[in-house]
């Protein structure tokens, strides 16, 4: 997956149940450790983090820091 694939991934999160939520999450940090970034593997995964522990507000903040350093690497 490339940098705008992942964004397009990552900001259709908003929607849907949470195991579908999850798994999407999980795909995305597979494909970011592919492209070799670790600040944004780790912003997904404190995304993922907070989704399980139902903290809304820390899922969208991490959602958009990974989003704002995928635009980066375009």
């Amino acid at each position: 997956m490339n940098p705008s694939q992942l964004i397009a991934l990552l900001n259709a999160l908003h929607f849907g149940d949470l195991d579908s939520i999850t798994r999407k999450l999980e795909q995305a940090e597979a494909a970011c450790r592919e492209l070799g970034n670790d600040e944004i593997v780790e912003r997904i995964v404190l995304a993922r983090e907070a989704i399980a522990a139902a903290d809304a507000r820390s899922f969208r903040k991490h959602t958009e820091a990974a989003v704002s350093k995928l635009g980066h690497l375009r």
